[in-house]
């Protein structure tokens, strides 16, 4: 399944680039279908952190993306990292005083606040003490306006301007003139829109879990179990713990413990993001099923060769293993993006290591390779009679998995 998210340069007094507004499109088509905007938000924050690299999109610089009232309100923000996103605050949001004191955490953690498309108003006085950045529409703005707005600075003197929908070279002259600071628009550059595979979602997987975050008391270990089953959730989950959100000494060694780096409120609020994107497509595709498979395929063996202390590993390598496939992208350069433990790595690419030949017993047997698989087996003491029981049990499984 092909997604799209399309980005916009803006550049500094300097004409160097300095961040980029992240946009959302659902097509190569290069333009905004006026979609609901919490949707919006939720497909580029889903899109940009969790599908894409975020860094490659921004080129490790700052992302501008805008943010709706309630997704304001619902502090959907802090699941990302406050040093790389400037959270625009929409033109038509009223600043209530819910409004204010979610702002006012936001800049608490270390967020930059843009008031974007801005016209002033006293109602906004409020938001104007606490933003970094004011953007001037020079479509909406003309004239003595785009000068007297800059007088904003005797409220809040840490504030920086915007001047965005530039269109031609005497607006860009007019706005560095009168001290603007950052400029964006089709003088510089259009959107740009980038396109890369995503793993769908399980519908019925989805809303399992959505069902069960509703609960105030849910067990992690339920959601770990419920997350197992979906491997478009388990890898976005690993690259969310692999940003530079968070700052990790460890590798993930498993999905729980990647939940509870997370922390109850923020793995709600991630899951709310990412599912409820994700259900707007409803994919489940064959190879979704044959991970499932072979996870649980995996497991089985690890248990049946004394291994069974590293049946969590065994049933992480069969997930993963169609990775390559599913994203159209070699394995050791998905790898490179999921901090997992070497354990798991080496099972899905060191061709001697134990992991790895769990790993290809299971794809011997479901691909009917008689012969690997009794070679295979009996390398690794096997009873190969138990094999197609647990075949069996895994194709079981992955069916009551996908249905129920």
């Amino acid at each position: 399944m092909d997604i799209f998210v399309a980005r916009q340069p803006i550049f500094n007094c300097s004409n160097e680039v300095v961040a980029y507004e992240l946009l959302f499109r659902n097509g190569q088509n290069n333009f905004y279908d006026n979609t609901n905007g919490d949707e919006a938000t939720r497909n580029v924050i889903a899109n940009s952190f969790y599908a894409f690299d975020f860094k490659s999109v921004t080129d490790n610089r700052k992302a501008f993306i805008n943010f709706t009232e309630e997704l304001i309100k619902e502090e959907i923000a802090t699941i990302l990292p406050s040093d790389y996103v400037v959270i625009e605050i929409l033109e038509n949001i009223e600043p209530t005083d819910e409004v204010i004191n979610a702002c006012k955490k936001l800049k608490n953690k270390g967020f930059t606040l843009a008031l974007d498309d801005f016209v002033f108003d006293k109602k906004y006085m409020k938001l104007i003490e606490m933003a970094d950045i004011i953007k001037i529409d020079f479509k909406i703005t003309k004239g003595y306006e785009r000068k007297k707005i800059l007088e904003l600075k005797k409220v809040n003197n840490k504030i920086k301007f915007l001047a965005e929908k530039v269109e031609n070279k005497e607006e860009y002259d007019e706005a560095l003139g009168l001290g603007y600071s950052y400029f964006q628009g089709y003088y510089f550059s259009k959107p740009i829109v980038l396109s890369t595979k995503d793993i769908p979602t399980n519908k019925d997987t989805a809303l399992k879990i959505l069902k069960l975050i509703n609960k105030e008391d849910f067990e992690f270990n339920h959601l770990e179990d419920l997350i197992m089953k979906d491997v478009g959730i388990s890898y976005k989950l690993i690259k969310l713990i692999n940003s530079s959100a968070f700052f990790m000494k460890n590798k993930v060694t498993s999905i729980k413990y990647a939940i509870s780096l997370l922390g109850r409120k923020e793995i709600v609020k991630w899951l709310y993001v990412v599912l409820l994107n994700d259900l707007k497509e409803n994919n489940t595709n064959e190879l979704l099923k044959v991970s499932l498979q072979r996870a649980k395929m995996c497991e089985a063996i690890s248990n049946m060769s004394g291994y069974n202390e590293r049946s969590y590993s065994a049933y992480m390598v069969g997930l993963f293993s169609v990775m390559d496939a599913i994203l159209g992208c070699p394995i050791e350069v998905i790898l490179k993006e999921l901090f997992l433990s070497d354990e798991i790595k080496e099972g899905l690419i060191e061709e001697a290591n134990s992991l790895n030949k769990i790993l290809k017993l299971a794809i011997y047997y479901e691909r009917g390779q008689w012969e690997k698989v009794t070679i295979c087996a009996e390398e690794m003491q096997i009873d190969i009679n138990k094999l197609a029981g647990a075949y069996l049990e895994s194709v079981k499984w992955t069916d009551e998995t996908l249905r129920t």
